[in-house]
C-alpha cells in the first residue's frame, strides 16, 4: 500500500523533526560499546552479547576491539539471556543487549530464573525502550517492561538518562553482585548530565528544587520534566524534579521527602502506566501513610498507534510542554 492509496488517518503520526523513528535533531548517545570496551581494557570480566542487534545498539564498537569477548548468537533471544547467565556462573560479567521489547517481554522466564534466583551479576541491557521503535508497531514497543522487571525479586532496575548517564550505570554494574536490568532509550537521548555523574544505586538526583510541584521522572522523561519545570516556573510554579533512574530499589526516602515538602507529585515515564515507576511511588506513598495531590503520567493502559516517536510523545503529552499541562491540571483539579 502507497501513501496515495491508504486513508488519510492511516498517516496521522507523522513529525517532520523524524525519520525512520528518530528524532533528527537530537544527540546520538549510544556509547554502550564503546564504554563497555574501554573499561574491559583494565576488566577481563567483562564479556558483551547480543541478538543480532549489533548495529542497533553499537555492541559492534566493543566487538572491534575485544572480539574475543563478544558474541553474536543470532535471533535468539532467550538463549542469550541463559548463555550470559553461565557465563556469570563461570565468573565473567556479561552484558546481553537486544531491544526492550525483546529482552524484557520474551526473556522473562529466563531474566527471573536463570540470573535473578541464583543471584548472577548478569547485566541484560534493554534498548530502544518505551515507544521509541515508533513506526514498527506493538510488537517492538517496550510499554510493560518497568512494570514487569520491578516485580522480579533480587532484580536491580534502572533506567539511563543521556549518554553521561550510562556511562556512569555501566560503570557501577561492574561490582554489583546481582543480577540488572538496564532501560535504555533509542541513543538519541538528549543531554541532561554535562558529566559522568556520581551515582549510588536507590539513590535518586535531585536535578532542580522547588515547592509547588515534585516532578519523579526516569530514564528518557527526565529531559522533557525539566523542560516542564522551566515552562511552569514562567507562570510562577516551582518544580522540584527527581530523576528516579533507580526504579527498583526505590529511593522511598526522597519520594516521601518531595511529597512533604511540596504536597504534590506528578511521575512522568515513557511505559504503561501500570506497575511502573508511578505505581511504585503511589505505593510508597501509601505505605507512608501520605495522600498529597498525585498523578501518574505515561503511556494509558493501551497499545499505542504506529508514528515517529517524535510526535507519539506530543499525542501522548510525554514532551516538555504536554508535562506542564498535565501538571497543572494537577495543581487545579488535584488527583484524578
Amino acid at each position: 500500500m502507497t501513501e496515495t492509496q491508504a486513508p488519510a488517518e492511516f498517516f496521522g503520526f507523522k513529525d517532520s523533526r523524524s525519520v525512520d523513528g528518530t528524532d533528527t535533531r537530537a544527540v546520538p548517545a549510544f556509547v554502550f560499546g564503546e564504554e563497555l570496551a574501554d573499561l574491559a581494557e583494565q576488566d577481563d570480566r567483562i564479556v558483551v552479547l547480543t541478538a543480532d542487534l549489533g548495529r542497533s545498539n553499537r555492541a559492534t564498537d566493543f566487538g572491534a576491539r575485544h572480539p574475543e569477548r563478544f558474541v553474536n548468537v543470532g535471533i535468539a533471544e532467550k538463549n542469550m539471556i541463559t548463555t550470559a547467565a553461565g557465563m556469570a556462573a563461570s565468573g565473567f560479567v556479561p552484558f546481553a543487549a537486544t531491544f526492550g521489547s525483546f529482552a524484557a517481554l520474551l526473556c522473562a522466564e529466563q531474566i527471573r530464573t536463570d540470573c535473578a534466583y541464583p543471584n548472577l551479576p548478569v547485566r541484560v541491557l534493554g534498548h530502544h525502550s518505551g515507544m521509541s521503535m515508533g513506526f514498527y508497531g506493538t510488537s517492538h514497543h517496550s510499554l510493560e517492561d518497568l512494570g514487569m522487571m520491578r516485580c522480579i525479586a533480587d532484580l536491580t532496575v534502572v533506567c539511563a538518562t543521556d549518554a553521561n548517564h550510562l556511562r556512569a550505570l555501566l560503570r557501577l554494574s561492574l561490582d554489583h553482585p546481582g543480577a540488572m536490568y538496564l532501560r535504555l532509550g533509542r541513543g538519541r537521548d538528549p543531554q541532561v548530565y554535562d558529566v559522568v555523574p556520581d551515582l549510588a544505586l536507590g539513590r535518586a538526583e535531585t536535578l532542580r528544587d522547588g515547592s509547588d510541584l515534585t516532578i519523579v521522572a526516569t530514564g528518557s522523561e527526565v529531559h522533557p520534566a525539566l523542560r516542564a519545570a522551566e515552562e511552569l516556573a514562567r507562570d510562577g510554579i516551582t518544580t522540584r524534579v527527581l530523576d528516579m533512574w533507580t526504579v527498583s530499589p526505590l529511593d522511598r526516602e526522597a519520594v516521601v521527602d518531595a511529597a512533604r515538602a511540596t504536597g504534590a507529585v506528578l511521575t512522568v515515564e515513557e511505559a504503561n502506566v501500570t506497575g511502573g515507576l508511578g505505581s511504585a511511588v503511589a505505593e510508597c506513598l501509601l505505605d507512608a501513610g501520605l495522600a498529597p495531590r498525585f498523578r501518574r503520567h505515561g503511556v494509558p493502559d493501551e497499545h499505542v498507534p504506529v508514528g515517529p516517536p517524535a510526535a507519539l510523545y506530543a499525542h501522548y503529552r510525554l514532551d516538555g510542554p504536554g508535562i506542564a499541562a498535565v501538571a497543572r491540571e494537577l495543581l487545579t483539579k488535584g488527583t484524578p
